[in-house]
C-alpha cells in the first residue's frame, strides 16, 4: 500500500478499533464479533510494521505487550496516595459521619462506591495522552507499571479531549479470568495464585508485558487527583467527568443525602456481592464536595473525609488437622493451625494464626477439633472457637512446649507477656527472620531477596548474618534454584545500591527490639550518625520526645553487644551507609525565615516547582504544611488554576502569594 494510502487506512483503523475497544471492554457491549476485531488489529499491525514510524505510542497495537524490563523505576506521586481508615459496623460509619458534621455542618452528601478487591494504581495523561503509570507503593513512592497497564484494554491511551490528568484506580481481576489463569498453572503444575487480588499484583508486578496482557486484567478509575484544577467542585460531579474522557468508571455508584442510605446501599451490596463478576471487600463512603473534603483534610496516613467500611468476614468450619510452632526474630513462638483446606472469603485456607498459648487454653483448642475459622478484616486467617458438638473424642489437647523447636533451647515467659520466647541469640530460625526483615521493604529494601532466595542461602549456609549478604558472588547465586545469570546479576545490582540507604532504613533493619520505622527515623535524623547512636546514653536517648524509657532500654542493650559492634564494622568495611541522608527537621529557634513555625496551604499549580518540591523547600525553613485552610492556616501559596482553597483563604483573611513572591523568599532565605 502507498504511503498515504496507509496513513489514511493506519488513521481509520485506529478509530475503529478503539470504539470496538470501548464497547466491549468498558460499556460490555460488543457491536462486532472477536473475529472482525482480530481482522483489522492484525490489518493495523501489518502497516505499522511497513511503516515503522507511523506508529504511535496511543495506537491499539500497543496494548499487546511491548519488551521486557530490567527492573522497574520509582515513581513519585505528585499527590501522595493514602490509604483509608476501616469501619466494621454500623456504629463506626455513624461515628465518621458525626465527626464529618461537627466539622461541616449538617448540609453533607456521601457519595457510596463498591471497593474493589484488587491494586491501588495512579494513572497519569498529558494533552490526553496516556503517559505513565504506577502503583500505590508506601503512598509516596510507586513503581513504573506503564507497560503493563497499557495491556488493560479497558484504559484509554488517548482521552476523548486533550486534558492534562492524574487519576486513581484499582487494578484488577474479574473471577473468570482468575479461575482461567489457575486453571492452566494447575495444568503445568505451578502453584495456584491465592486469591484474584494476589493475582493482579503479581501479574502487575511481571517485569515482561506479554505476561501480564495475557492475564486478562481490567481496571476502575474511582478519582481524580488534580480535579480542582480542573474547576470540578465534587467527588460525583468527577467519576461522571471521567467517564466522559472514555474511563472504565464502576456503575454500581450512589450519592447519597445522609447515613441512612449509605447504610442502606451498604446492607444492599452485602448481600449482592455474590453475584458480582469481581471480587468486593466493602464499601467506600466520600464526603461528595471538595470544599468540604479540604476543610475536613487528613491524617498522616488517611484522609479525614473517607472511611472503607469492610463487610463481616465470612465464619466456615472446618478441620484443625495440627498446630505447627513458628519462631520469629524475636524469638517469639506462634503456633499456627493447620486446616483441611477451605474456602474463605473467595480463598483457599490451609493455615490459620493461634496467637498464644493463653489463646488455645481459653478455647479449649484440641487437635482433630471441628474449628470455626474467619478471615480478620478479610485479610488474615485465624480460628474463633470450636465445635465441641462434633467432637468424637479422639481430638488430643495441645501442650505448648518447654524447650524451642528450632534450636532445643528452653523457653521463656518473659514477665508482663504472653509469648513464650526463645532468648538464645543463635537460634537459626531467628537468625533467618531476621535476615528475611533486613532485606524487606522498608528496611534495606533489595529487590529480588525475598524470604525464598533469604531461606536457599541460609539453608546452603551462604549467609549466616546481614554482613554475609554483602559478601555474596556471582558464582554462588547462579547454584541457587530457579536463579539465572541475569537474575543473579541483578541481585548483585540491587544489593550495592543497597549500601547507599540512608542511616534509618539500616536501624530498622538490624532489627533491634522496640525501634519501629517511625522510631528509627526519629532516631537517624537526630543523632545523624551511627557513632553517635551507639555512644548514646539512655538519658540522651530518653531526651528525644518520642523515645520512651523501654526503647531507650532496648537501644543501649543492643549496641553494647560485643556481637553487634564487630557487625557494624563489618558492614562499614563492605561500605554500607552509616549516614542520614534524609531531610533535617528544623528545631524552633534554628531557622530564621518567614516560614519558621508557620502553617502554609499549597494549592493550584506551581510552574517551577511541583508540589513536593515546595512542600520540602517550605519544612527545610521551618514551616509546616497542611492539605486544608482553616482559621489556623498562616499563609497561601496559589499558583495557577487555584480553586476553593483560594477561595477560602480570601475569606479568611489570611495572607495569600503568588509563586513568584514564594520564589521570592525561598531565595533570601537561602
Amino acid at each position: 500500500m502507498e504511503r498515504q494510502a496507509a496513513i489514511k487506512r493506519i488513521e481509520e483503523l485506529r478509530e475503529l478499533l478503539n470504539q470496538y475497544n470501548y464497547e466491549y471492554y468498558v460499556l460490555d457491549r460488543p457491536s462486532v464479533p472477536d473475529s472482525e476485531y482480530d481482522r483489522l488489529m492484525q490489518e493495523l499491525i501489518a502497516l505499522e510494521e511497513q511503516y515503522p514510524d507511523l506508529k504511535t505510542k496511543d495506537s491499539p497495537s500497543q496494548r499487546v505487550g511491548g519488551q521486557a524490563l530490567d527492573a522497574f523505576q520509582k515513581v513519585e506521586h505528585r499527590t501522595p496516595m493514602l490509604s483509608l481508615a476501616n469501619a466494621f459496623n454500623e456504629g463506626d460509619l455513624r461515628d465518621f459521619d458525626r465527626r464529618v458534621r461537627q466539622e461541616v455542618g449538617d448540609d453533607v452528601a456521601y457519595v457510596c462506591e463498591l471497593k474493589i478487591d484488587g491494586l491501588a494504581v495512579s494513572v497519569r495523561y498529558e494533552d490526553g495522552y496516556f503517559v505513565q503509570g504506577a502503583t500505590r507503593g508506601d503512598g509516596v513512592t510507586g513503581e513504573d507499571i506503564t507497560e503493563n497497564l497499557k495491556t488493560i484494554r479497558s484504559l484509554p491511551l488517548r482521552l476523548n479531549e486533550p486534558v492534562t490528568l492524574e487519576a486513581r484506580g484499582e487494578a484488577y481481576m474479574p473471577k473468570a479470568s482468575f479461575e482461567r489463569l489457575n486453571e492452566q498453572r494447575r495444568q503445568r503444575g505451578e502453584e495456584l495464585f491465592a486469591n484474584p487480588r494476589n493475582a493482579a499484583a503479581g501479574s502487575l508486578r511481571q517485569l515482561d508485558p506479554k505476561i501480564a496482557a495475557s492475564r486478562h486484567l481490567d481496571l476502575f478509575v474511582y478519582g481524580l487527583a488534580n480535579a480542582e484544577e480542573l474547576g470540578i467542585a465534587s467527588h460525583s460531579a468527577a467519576l461522571d467527568y471521567l467517564q466522559q474522557l472514555g474511563f472504565k468508571t464502576n456503575p454500581e455508584r450512589r450519592r447519597c443525602a445522609n447515613m441512612d442510605e449509605v447504610m442502606q446501599f451498604v446492607n444492599e451490596w452485602q448481600e449482592k456481592r455474590p453475584q458480582l463478576p469481581y471480587e468486593i471487600d466493602g464499601i467506600v463512603i466520600k464526603v461528595d464536595s471538595f470544599a468540604q473534603q479540604e476543610q475536613l483534610g487528613a491524617t498522616a496516613k488517611s484522609p479525614r473525609w473517607a472511611i472503607a467500611y469492610k463487610f463481616p468476614a465470612e465464619e466456615v468450619v472446618t478441620k484443625l488437622i495440627d498446630i505447627e510452632l513458628n519462631v520469629g526474630r524475636t524469638g517469639v513462638v506462634t503456633p499456627t493451625a493447620i486446616l483441611e483446606p477451605v474456602r474463605v472469603a473467595g480463598t483457599t485456607v490451609q493455615r490459620a494464626t493461634l496467637h498464644n498459648e493463653d489463646f488455645i487454653r481459653e478455647k479449649d483448642i484440641r487437635i482433630g477439633d471441628s474449628v470455626i475459622i474467619k478471615k480478620a478484616g478479610d485479610i488474615i486467617p485465624e480460628v474463633v472457637n470450636v465445635v465441641p458438638d462434633r467432637r468424637t473424642g479422639e481430638e488430643v489437647p495441645f501442650v505448648m512446649p518447654t524447650h524451642c523447636p528450632e534450636c532445643a533451647s528452653e523457653l521463656v515467659r518473659i514477665e508482663g507477656e504472653v509469648a513464650l520466647r526463645c532468648i538464645n541469640p543463635k537460634c537459626p530460625a531467628q537468625i533467618r527472620e531476621g535476615l528475611i526483615h533486613f532485606v524487606s521493604r522498608q528496611a534495606m529494601n533489595i529487590e529480588g531477596l525475598g524470604e525464598k532466595v533469604i531461606s536457599q542461602l541460609f539453608r546452603e549456609g551462604l549467609i549466616h548474618d546481614v554482613a554475609d549478604i554483602y559478601r555474596l558472588t556471582k558464582d554462588q547465586l547462579i547454584d541457587l534454584e530457579r536463579m539465572g545469570e541475569k537474575s543473579a546479576t541483578n541481585l548483585l545490582h540491587a544489593i550495592e545500591a543497597s549500601k547507599q540507604n540512608s542511616l534509618e532504613r539500616l536501624l530498622f533493619g538490624l532489627g533491634i527490639r522496640h525501634v519501629g520505622a517511625k522510631a528509627a527515623k526519629v532516631l537517624a535524623e537526630h543523632f545523624e550518625t551511627m557513632d553517635r547512636l551507639q555512644n548514646a546514653t539512655k538519658e540522651e536517648l530518653m531526651a528525644i520526645h518520642e523515645i520512651g524509657e523501654k526503647m531507650a532500654d532496648s537501644i543501649v542493650t543492643y549496641f553494647a553487644k560485643p556481637e553487634v559492634k564487630e557487625l557494624l564494622n563489618e558492614l562499614r568495611a563492605y561500605g554500607v551507609n552509616m549516614e542520614y541522608k534524609g531531610p533535617k527537621t528544623p528545631k524552633p529557634g534554628d531557622v530564621h525565615s518567614y516560614f519558621a513555625g508557620k502553617t502554609v496551604v499549597l494549592t493550584g499549580k506551581l510552574e517551577s516547582l511541583s508540589r513536593n518540591e515546595a512542600k520540602e523547600k517550605i519544612e527545610q525553613l521551618g514551616g509546616k504544611v497542611t492539605g486544608s485552610v482553616s482559621k489556623n492556616t498562616d499563609l497561601v501559596i496559589a499558583g495557577a488554576d487555584a480553586g476553593s482553597k483560594l477561595a477560602k483563604a480570601q475569606q479568611l483573611h489570611i495572607e495569600i502569594w503568588d509563586e513568584t513572591r514564594f520564589l521570592e523568599e525561598i531565595e533570601q532565605s537561602k
